[in-house]
């Protein structure tokens, strides 16, 4: 099993290496390898982990396995950053990701619990995120979650280029 509980600064190396590890594996189909090498190089470093642990406007949720604490998962949860009106009772799940190993088992449903909990609890009343539009999986995971569909973005992993849909949660 596993637990779920917010990330401290000595967890930013353990997410870095499941952030780039759940990134291959959901993508390699997709993006190229030199854009993929150069993406999680950038934005899944142990470095962006500590300073989104330490900004006080995020949160990261970290699911490590019971007895080790080895990392199976993660949530970002920011301010929101999309081409669409948003307002202070607004956050975005940036990110939550989770081994393909531990799929199926409640994971996911533990983690994007734990953010929605995280998210009333700063007093925010709206959760977004985007999705590549190929992924399936997460796409009919956030619908049965009750997320909805309010926009698109455009999202960009070196020289490729994506129109991800904007989903919304009503908090």
């Amino acid at each position: 099993m596993w637990t779920v509980r917010r990330a401290d600064a000595a967890d930013a190396p353990a997410l870095a290496l499941v952030a780039g590890a759940t990134f291959l594996e959901t993508y390699h189909a997709i993006i190229p390898v030199s854009d993929m090498v150069a993406h999680v190089t950038a934005k899944c470093s142990a470095d962006m982990f500590a300073g989104s642990i330490a900004d006080p406007a995020s949160a990261v949720l970290y699911a490590g396995a019971d007895v080790t604490d080895a990392p199976l998962g993660f949530a970002v949860l920011t301010g929101p950053n999309f081409p669409i009106d948003t307002d202070a009772n607004d956050i975005e799940l940036r990110r939550i990701y989770t081994l393909a190993a531990t799929h199926g088992g409640g994971l996911g449903a533990a983690l994007i619990r734990a953010a929605i909990d995280e998210a009333r609890a700063r007093g925010r009343r709206r959760m977004l995120l985007g999705v590549h539009p190929d992924n399936t999986r997460a796409r009919r995971f956030y619908e049965r979650t009750g997320f909805r569909v309010i926009g698109e973005r455009v999202f960009t992993v070196g020289s490729a280029r994506f129109v991800d849909p904007v989903y919304a949660l009503d908090l």
